[in-house]
């Protein structure tokens, strides 16, 4: 996104500039003046675009949508187009697009799995590979729906600042129904493995939208990466050495 683009300097100003002449925008029209998005602020410095390709910069809407209202306007922003808003709506149209983005790591994540689960006194058991598996594969995809879906979706309301940490509550959820399903099947090792996975996977992909928030920051999302990644790394591995160490 723009905000996320800008800030990480994606969307600066030799970037704006290199564009201007890529694409020859001098000769397809006759004036001299772009509007880009409000939250281009961040990266675009209006003075470096004007010197180096000789276009004006204005800084338009939040929203491309609100464009034709603002040029109806002669180019007034009114209060609404100014304001960043991060609704329900907003933060729902993000999920489809995590689970695009996580198609290739989970079928990697689900052979691992299978790899791993069937690891035991005889070396290697494909039957407990499947079966164990399963089991692995059906709470990594909980994690998966409580870090990527439900975080976004009760963001206002999970406690904490961290998106990390929201990960986390919201994984408690996932957590206690992977605990209901397959507890009664499993040794309490490999239940507490399967918790400490949920809540890594719900942790860090909630820790995703970190660059998909219209209230972090460049350095506020190292500062909580600093902050999250080792406990999640350590929790993972933790999780892996219980599931591993469980069957002998």
């Amino acid at each position: 996104n723009v905000w996320c683009a800008a800030g990480k300097g994606t969307l600066g100003t030799d970037e704006v500039v290199a564009s201007i002449h890529r694409f020859r925008l001098h000769e397809v029209v006759s004036h001299r003046q772009l509007i880009l998005p409000q939250l281009a602020a961040t990266g675009v410095s209006a003075l470096g675009v004007r010197q180096g390709s000789g276009f004006s910069v204005m800084f338009g809407p939040v929203r491309a949508a609100d464009l034709p209202a603002f040029l109806s306007q002669d180019n007034q922003a009114d209060e609404s187009m100014r304001s960043v808003t991060f609704t329900l709506a907003e933060r729902a149209v993000l999920i489809p697009v995590e689970f695009y983005l996580l198609a290739k790591p989970l079928l990697a994540t689900i052979l691992l799995a299978l790899l791993l689960s069937g690891i035991g006194p005889t070396v290697f058991s494909p039957a407990a590979a499947l079966e164990r598996g399963v089991v692995l594969v059906v709470v990594t995809g909980l994690g998966i729906l409580s870090g990527a879906a439900l975080t976004p979706l009760l963001l206002p309301w999970l406690p904490g600042r961290q998106l990390w940490l929201k990960g986390i509550v919201a994984g408690l959820p996932a957590a206690v129904v992977g605990w209901q399903l397959f507890a009664p099947r499993l040794a309490i090792v490999e239940c507490a493995a399967l918790v400490l996975w949920v809540e890594t996977v719900s942790s860090y992909l909630a820790m995703h939208f970190t660059g998909s928030t219209p209230f972090t920051s460049p350095s506020g999302v190292e500062y909580e990466m600093r902050r999250g990644l080792p406990v999640q790394i350590g929790a993972a591995m933790l999780a892996v050495a219980l599931w591993l160490t469980a069957p002998f």
